[in-house]
């Protein structure tokens, strides 16, 4: 692993650059690091209400969580080049600029009414366009729309089940999942096992989306598992806000397996080239989608369920986990490394180390070298004279002088005079 010095100095950067993005992300309507006010984004509409639009204001400023996730020193190392992720939501639309020419859509999926899994697609791989500094995690990878809900944004576990499956079929390498329900299926079950099979990292909403009710902290529902993300094989995330925390009011469970920003995120729409934001471990959950899009790129050998291990493995310390894009792609693998997704922790993934250690290293190489000058000088200032003295002889003990008791004295009994005469 990151040698223990490595870790705590990464840890301590992130929670640097997280408290220096945390006074620009104000309100819940408010661009996270820009005064500019963003429409909310919804995950499902009204029988009667209108399409999403789009949105005709931007973020110009670089957000909280991409500070957060250290997104500028991933990117230099990982694109998500080769990988497709399935994005199993409201659909994603293929006209969305900041996704242009990389959308395969499964059936009507090409078109989002809500704009969710837009959102959802833009967290995963959205590229950059002129003017504005919000990106995607992996802006090179693929994505396959799929429809996991109705065109209105309801969820049944047969239509999130159908959606899996036509991820894996289609391609899909990794899986994202937004929906959290509270049963568990047979359906469910066997989509999840079906991309096991597959080899395709099936990440999802370790909880459902906050309620928009909730007012305080004692609003949240009690803690309880959530499907697909309690199924085995599942890599489950929750959201976190600016500061680390779960949102308030926010669904609770103790299965989640990683963490990622979820509160107050800035994404796209599904029309114009505007900005929303939003809240969830659904949009969590692309971020970790996105994360894994990256390991897969360039740590082509590992499987799913080791691919997981290291998002994992190499995330910052905390009562869960908190994603760390950056230590994930740039981690050295030795050995096997297999793992399941959830439970047992398995073999551990070895990490890099420090990434400052290797001119650290060269740097203290000519300091020790002059230390050592030094400590030769002075030894040789000291022993010099003595050495002349003695006639280059060891040093002698007195005649009658007793050495330790029982043993016997290493060098013949004179006096340093009988030497020098000799010489």
């Amino acid at each position: 692993m990151t040698t223990a010095h490595g870790k705590v100095f990464a840890s301590g950067l992130a929670l640097l650059l997280t408290a220096a993005a945390s006074a620009v992300g104000a309100g819940p309507a408010s661009a996270a690091g820009s005064t500019v006010q963003l429409p909310v984004l919804a995950s499902q509409l009204d029988a009667d209400a209108d399409c999403a639009a789009g949105s005709d204001r931007r973020a110009t400023d670089v957000p909280w969580e991409q500070v957060s996730l250290q997104l500028s020193r991933t990117w230099p190392f990982a694109s998500g080049t080769g990988v497709t992720v399935g994005v199993v939501d409201t659909g994603v639309s293929s006209s969305a600029p900041a996704l242009k020419g990389r959308v395969t859509a499964v059936g009507d999926a090409g078109t989002d009414c809500v704009g969710h899994g837009t959102f959802v697609a833009g967290l995963i791989g959205a590229a950059v366009e002129d003017g504005v500094r919000f990106a995607g995690v992996a802006q090179q990878a693929r994505i396959l729309a799929v429809r996991g809900s109705d065109a209105r944004g309801k969820v049944t576990a047969d239509q999130v089940a159908d959606g899996i499956r036509a991820a894996v079929d289609g391609g899909a390498e990794v899986v994202t999942v937004s929906a959290a329900l509270g049963g568990d299926t047979a359906a469910l079950r066997s989509a999840v096992a079906l991309a096991a099979k597959k080899d395709v990292l099936v990440v999802a909403a370790a909880v459902p989306d906050a309620p928009s009710t909730a007012t305080s902290a004692t609003d949240s529902p009690p803690a309880r598992d959530y499907y697909p993300a309690a199924d085995d094989g599942v890599l489950s995330v929750l959201d976190v806000d600016v500061s680390g925390k779960r949102p308030t009011g926010a669904y609770t469970t103790s299965s989640a397996a990683i963490s990622a920003p979820g509160d107050g995120v800035v994404g796209i729409g599904p029309k114009k080239a505007g900005h929303y934001i939003g809240s969830g471990a659904s949009l969590a959950a692309g971020f970790v989608a996105g994360a894994a899009a990256l390991v897969r790129s360039v740590h082509p050998d590992l499987t799913a369920a080791q691919t997981a291990t290291l998002l994992r493995t190499s995330a910052y310390p905390a009562d869960v986990p908190r994603l760390d894009p950056y230590a994930a792609v740039t981690s050295v693998l030795t050995g096997t490394v297999a793992a399941p997704a959830r439970g047992d922790a398995g073999t551990p993934v070895h990490l890099p180390a420090d990434k400052a250690a290797g001119p650290l290293r060269r740097a203290l190489w000519p300091a020790s070298a002059g230390l050592a000058v030094i400590i030769a000088v002075v030894w040789l200032g000291l022993i010099l004279p003595r050495g002349r003295r003695l006639g280059w002889r060891p040093s002698t003990r007195p005649e009658g002088t007793a050495g330790p008791e029982g043993a016997e004295s290493p060098v013949p009994v004179g006096t340093g005079a009988q030497g020098t005469s000799e010489s």
